[in-house]
């Protein structure tokens, strides 16, 4: 194997490994959100009838932090792939997790707006998070000379 494959293979490694993690985030923040909007329920605090609402919007608060913990680690021009692959990481995880604890597989039941949600709070975090490959400052416009 040349220098230059096993570079590449060792950037590939690097970017799966913090896709994983950050999906893995994702999902632990997503769930602290979820038990945050249970309590908020069983105290009367937040209406029953608003959980679809709640469980999309932990989902793509949850992908968002994940997805900036990933574009930032990651680095480079790639923030838009990563976060949006963190936030189907996050959704694969969701998938299994319902699968293993549930009898039926059912997309009718809003796992949809679940994988839409990872993957728009993904796609934020890869647009709007700074990676840290990236120098920082402004770059000064070439003058032309005449």
């Amino acid at each position: 194997m040349r220098k230059n494959e096993e570079e590449h293979g060792a950037v590939l490694l690097r970017y799966g490994k913090n896709i994983l993690f950050g999906g893995i985030i994702a999902l632990a923040l997503c769930l602290v959100l979820l038990l945050i909007a249970a309590f908020g329920i069983s105290r009367g605090i937040l209406s029953p009838s608003m959980r679809y609402q709640l469980t999309v919007a932990a989902c793509v608060l949850g992908s968002f932090c994940g997805g900036g913990l990933a574009v930032g680690q990651c680095g480079g021009t790639r923030g838009l792939f990563v976060g949006m692959a963190v936030g189907g990481v996050l959704f694969l995880l969701q998938l299994t997790i319902g699968i293993l604890l549930y009898d039926t597989f059912s997309l009718d039941s809003g796992a949809l707006g679940l994988l839409f949600g990872a993957l728009c709070g993904g796609a934020a975090a890869g647009i709007l998070v700074r990676g840290g490959g990236r120098r920082s400052g402004v770059r000064e416009k070439k003058k032309r000379r005449r």
